[in-house]
């Protein structure tokens, strides 16, 4: 069973970027998490990752829909 509540760590490897960028997006509120314990070490909980991830595939496909590739090189 997985657990439910992720390290900032295991976040950043399940998304392939850095600690730091995770601890940002938790900073900026972009990805939601709580903060427990006596040394308030975050948690970003698993359905909120899924969630996340979720919304970032919606909002790259309205970005690929308004910024169509256009062929520069006609033949």
């Amino acid at each position: 069973m997985e657990p439910r509540f992720l390290l900032l760590s295991d976040v950043a490897a399940e998304l392939n970027v850095s600690d730091s960028q995770v601890y940002h997006m938790v900073r900026s509120g972009e990805l939601p998490a709580i903060k427990i314990g006596g040394r308030g070490q975050w948690r970003v909980e698993r359905t909120r990752l899924e969630e996340y991830i979720a919304r970032k595939y919606d909002e790259t496909a309205d970005w690929v829909q308004s910024n169509p590739l256009i062929d520069r090189d006609p033949e």
